[in-house]
């Protein structure tokens, strides 16, 4: 019988299960090779395996949780490898500019055939990348990049015009339904995709134009088909956020869950993304062998400002291209839809912000110029406590000790050990941020916000830190400047709270907002 044929193999397998699963973790556990079973572990198991953090993960709010559990404990062992710190005095040690800790082996097999430079773990590449791109992401280039962003806030803003409806009514807190004109959330993630792909690509997706995300993608054997390109983009971090509990594994996992339809449909939405990519580098390529010279990102990439080529491989070329796409309209659009909601929901500081802006901008001036608007205090202090209160990458930024181990937070951690600590962790540090889980913008005003930017790591810290921080705040700025100062907004009801979803970034849900025009001329008489 062949089922009795198979049972000593099935034995065999189970065996093999339990010893690797579960006894030589134990072991392993027990002998303490590191000496990292001193620091409190997340769940009794946490010492032992990887798996209570990815159920962690799967709640979809890990950080939150971790934040609460850092309240007790400022290092936790979160997996048996891995130390997940929260206080924010380990953030220089981490990320700061003399750390010796790199990227850990995670940024190497969630990877893709060529590094781009935000997963690059070797140093010397990373530099030779950083020199590359410094110049396109320069403030100076983006200045002059200006108009692209302008264009994308004029096609917003004529659709906010076609949907205003009339303001609401004295003393009413809850819009009628059908005055829920539009989702904020999603405009806000057409305004930067628009944007992005016209700075990096001079091309003209057109989601602000036709008020959706359908686009066309391109196989590598020329054919095209069209797709949705969030759908396609935000299920890929995901996946990864629910298996990459092995970094040995993790190749191997990937493939095998692909069997599950939960799993299977997030590979098809990775797999629409990389043909998304595809379509964009190859159409702007054959622009470039056309000799159109345009000023943009990827013009960056195949030659420096003398027109030399960069003589970079074709994959990298790709593999830039897409961490400029997905990073460069993911976070910004987070952060603008999150800035909103909190400017709604705390009115107080909504008027705050309205006579700073009012001041500056005229009451006809349609979208706020950068010039006008980049150096205001309160927008820059409601944009950056936004930016606190909710990053828009909430997850740990994993880094690996060095052989010769490190000085992590006054204690010395072997070498090869991976240490992290959330944005939104340390954002929630009281003793850095009182009242941390308040929208409180007027903290980052003065001598006293200074004080607090070594610890605001949104934008990571060090040599690692987001070189698109410039583009990001360009956009941020002119887009909040110009929706509240052109506008009024009211969301479903009071207690109306925006759905949020952790992967690496956050996956925002709906934001339906009422939205009307402010009669900036009765204002200005005033």
């Amino acid at each position: 019988m062949w089922f009795l044929a198979s049972a000593p193999y099935a034995a065999a397998v189970l065996l093999f299960a339990v010893l690797y699963f579960f006894v030589y973790p134990f072991v392993v556990y027990i002998r303490d090779p590191k000496g990292l079973r001193k620091y409190p572990n997340m769940t009794p198991f946490s010492g032992m395996s990887a798996i209570p953090f990815m159920l962690l993960a799967a709640t979809g709010s890990r950080s939150l949780k971790l934040a609460e559990m850092h309240k007790k404990h400022p290092v936790l062992r979160t997996g048996p490898n891995v130390l997940s710190y929260g206080d924010c005095r380990a953030i220089k040690d981490i990320y700061g500019h003399g750390t010796k800790c790199i990227k850990d082996p995670s940024y190497i097999v969630g990877a893709g055939t060529h590094f781009h430079l935000a997963d690059v773990v070797d140093k010397p590449d990373h530099a030779r990348k950083r020199k590359v791109l410094s110049s396109a992401y320069a403030l100076k280039n983006l200045e002059t990049w200006e108009y692209k962003v302008t264009d994308k806030a004029q096609r917003l803003v004529n659709h906010l015009d076609k949907v205003c409806t009339e303001p609401l009514a004295k003393g009413i807190t809850r819009p009628d339904p059908k005055d829920l004109t539009v989702d904020l959330r999603a405009w806000t993630n057409f305004f930067t995709l628009d944007a992005i792909a016209d700075i990096g690509l001079s091309e003209h997706l057109g989601f602000l134009d036709q008020g959706n995300d359908r686009c066309i993608a391109q196989r590598k054997d020329g054919t095209t088909y069209e797709t949705n390109l969030r759908e396609a983009l935000y299920p890929t971090a995901r996946k990864q956020s629910l298996i990459m509990w092995d970094y040995d594994w993790y190749p191997t996992v990937n493939k095998l869950v692909n069997i599950i339809p939960f799993f299977g449909r997030m590979q098809t939405s990775a797999d629409n993304w990389e043909n998304i990519v595809w379509r964009r580098a190859y159409q702007r390529l054959e622009r470039y062998r056309a000799g159109e010279k345009l000023e943009d990102f990827f013009q960056a990439l195949m030659e420096d400002k003398n027109g030399n080529p960069n003589n970079l491989e074709w994959g990298e070329i790709v593999a830039e291209i897409n961490i400029m796409m997905n990073a460069g309209s993911v976070t910004t659009a987070i952060a603008i839809a999150n800035s909103i909601y909190q400017l709604i929901k705390n009115p107080q500081y909504m008027q705050k912000l309205r006579e700073e802006l009012d001041a500056v901008l005229d009451p006809d001036e349609v979208v706020a110029p950068y010039d006008k608007v980049k150096h205001l205090p309160y927008l820059r202090a409601c944009l950056d406590e936004s930016l606190r209160l909710f990053p828009p990458t909430p997850h740990g930024l994993p880094r690996a000790t060095p052989d010769e181990g490190a000085e992590i937070f006054g204690e010395w951690v072997p070498g090869n050990t991976t240490v992290s600590m959330s944005a939104l962790v340390a954002h929630r540090d009281e003793k850095v941020f009182p009242d941390a889980d308040k929208f409180i913008p007027d903290r980052f005003l003065g001598e006293a916000g200074k004080a607090l930017q070594p610890y605001f790591i949104t934008f990571s810290a060090g040599a690692r830190s987001c070189i698109g921080r410039n583009i990001s705040y360009l956009e941020q700025a002119k887009m909040v400047a110009t929706l509240v100062h052109r506008y009024e907004f009211a969301l479903p009801y009071p207690e109306w709270e925006l759905q949020r979803l952790e992967t690496m970034n956050w996956i925002l849900g709906g934001m339906p907002v009422k939205v009307w025009r402010r009669n900036l001329d009765q204002h200005t008489e005033a």
